[in-house]
C-alpha cells in the first residue's frame, strides 16, 4: 500500500483525469439513469417492459456507433476526443430534459447518454492509464476506476433528490449546465502528455483498414479467451442488478434492510478497486485473469439457495470483489496481450461487446421472469455461464 500512496503522490494529477472521466461516465449508468425511469413511465404512460425495449435498443445502437469511434483515441489527441465526448454528453441530457414533448427524443437521449456516458468516457480514461503507465499500470486503472464508486455513492443522493424537488426534465439540465462546466474546467489542463504517437496513428484511417484490424483480433485465439470472461460479468451483474428487487420480493426479504447490505458491496467494491491494481502489478494481469472471475460466482450460490436474506450479504460482498478488481484487470490485460499502439481500437471492440452484454442480460433475463423460471433456476444459470469463462479464462496461461 505504501507503493500506492507513492504513486499517487507522484501522478495524482494524470489519474486523477482519469478519475474523472469515470465519476462523470455516472450519467450514462444504468444504476443513475433507472432513477430517471419513474417519472418517464408517468409522462409517456408506458410500462416497464416498453421502456426495458427502448432502453435496450438504444444500448445496441450505442455500442455499435462505439465500434465506429472508440477508435478515435489512438489517433486523436486525447483533449479534443474528450471535449466532443462531454459535448455529446451535455447534449444528450438536454435532450433527455426536452424529452416529455416527444418519445424518439427520449431514444435519442438514450442513445447518447450510452455512447458518450458508459462507452466513451469510461474508454477514454481506461485507454489512456493503460497506455501512459506500464510498471505501474495497475495503480493507474485501480486508481481512476474510483470514479465510478464515488459516482455511486454520490449522483444518486442528488439526482434522486433533485428530481423529487423539481421533476425529472428540469434535473437533467442541470446535470448538462454540470458537465458544461467541467467542459469549461478541461481546457485548463494540460492533456498533452496523454497522446499517444505512433506509427499506426500516423497511417491513413480508412474503413477498410478498420475492418481490417477488427476482423484480425477476432480472429485471434486472444479474443476468444478474453470475451467470454468480459461478456459473461458485465451480462450477469447487469441481470442481477437491473431485477434485484423482483428477486429480494420474491424471496420474502425486507427491501430496506437489502438496500443497507448493498453499502457492503459499495464498500468491498471500494476496496477491491484498490487492492486489485496493487496485484495486477505486483502478479501480473494474466494471473489475475485467471481468478478473478470466482467470487461473484461463489456468491450467487447462496444467493440462489440460502432463505435467510444474509444469502444477499454474501452475495453482494463476492459480487464487490470481483466488480472492483474487473476493470483494471481487463484493461491491464489486454494492454498485456496486445501492445498499446492500437489499444483504443482493441478496447473499443471489447467495450461494444461488454456494452452489448448489458442490454442482453436483463432482456434474457427478464423473459426467464416472464416465463416463470425459478429465482434458483435463474442463478443457477447465471452460475454456470460465469463457470464456463472461469474454466476458459484458464487457457490465457499458454
Amino acid at each position: 500500500m505504501k507503493e500506492l500512496f507513492r504513486f499517487f503522490k507522484h501522478h495524482y494529477k494524470q489519474v486523477g483525469f482519469g478519475g474523472s472521466l469515470t465519476f462523470l461516465s455516472s450519467f450514462g449508468q444504468t444504476f443513475l439513469i433507472s432513477l430517471y425511469v419513474p417519472e418517464i413511465i408517468k409522462t409517456f404512460n408506458i410500462k416497464e417492459n416498453v421502456f426495458g425495449s427502448l432502453y435496450a435498443i438504444a444500448t445496441v445502437i450505442s455500442s455499435i456507433l462505439l465500434l465506429t469511434i472508440g477508435h478515435s483515441i489512438d489517433h486523436k489527441s486525447v483533449k479534443k476526443t474528450t471535449t466532443i465526448t462531454l459535448i455529446g454528453l451535455a447534449i444528450s441530457l438536454f435532450l433527455l430534459g426536452f424529452s416529455h414533448y416527444h418519445l424518439s427524443l427520449l431514444v435519442l437521449s438514450l442513445i447518447g447518454l450510452r455512447l458518450s456516458g458508459q462507452g466513451m468516457l469510461s474508454h477514454i480514461s481506461q485507454t489512456v492509464m493503460a497506455r501512459l503507465f506500464v510498471k505501474d499500470r495497475g495503480k493507474a486503472l485501480s486508481i481512476s476506476s474510483l470514479g465510478f464508486s464515488l459516482g455511486e455513492a454520490l449522483f444518486p443522493i442528488f439526482i434522486s433528490s433533485f428530481i423529487i424537488w423539481w421533476g425529472y426534465e428540469t434535473t437533467a439540465h442541470i446535470s448538462a449546465a454540470f458537465i458544461l462546466l467541467c467542459l469549461l474546467a478541461l481546457n485548463f489542463i494540460p492533456l498533452e502528455q496523454f497522446d499517444y504517437v505512433n506509427n499506426a496513428s500516423k497511417a491513413k484511417l480508412t474503413t477498410k483498414n478498420l475492418i481490417k484490424d477488427y476482423r484480425s483480433i477476432l480472429l485471434d485465439k486472444k479474443f476468444l479467451i478474453l470475451m467470454p470472461a468480459s461478456f459473461s460479468l458485465s451480462f450477469t451483474s447487469t441481470s442481477v442488478f437491473f431485477y434485484q428487487y423482483v428477486f429480494v420480493e420474491g424471496k420474502g426479504w425486507s427491501i430496506s434492510l437489502y438496500a443497507a447490505f448493498f453499502t457492503a458491496y459499495a464498500m468491498t467494491r471500494f476496496l477491491m478497486s484498490i487492492l486489485g491494481g496493487v496485484w495486477v502489478d505486483k502478479y501480473s494481469a494474466k494471473k489475475m485473469f485467471r481468478v478473478y472471475l470466482i467470487p461473484i460466482a461463489i456468491g450467487l450460490v447462496p444467493f440462489a439457495f440460502m432463505d435467510s436474506i444474509i444469502g444477499a450479504l454474501i452475495f453482494l460482498i463476492m459480487a464487490g470483489i470481483t466488480t472492483g478488481m474487473a476493470g483494471t484487470i481487463k484493461s491491464a490485460t489486454l494492454a498485456e496481450l496486445y501492445g498499446v499502439e492500437k489499444l483504443g481500437t482493441i478496447r473499443s471492440l471489447f467495450t461494444m461487446f461488454m456494452v452489448l452484454s448489458t442490454a442482453l442480460g436483463p432482456f434474457l433475463v427478464g423473459l426467464m421472469i416472464y416465463w416463470n423460471v425459478s429465482f434458483t433456476n435463474i442463478m443457477l444459470s447465471l452460475m454456470l455461464f460465469l463457470t464456463f469463462a472461469i474454466i476458459n479464462a484458464q487457457r490465457i496461461k499458454n
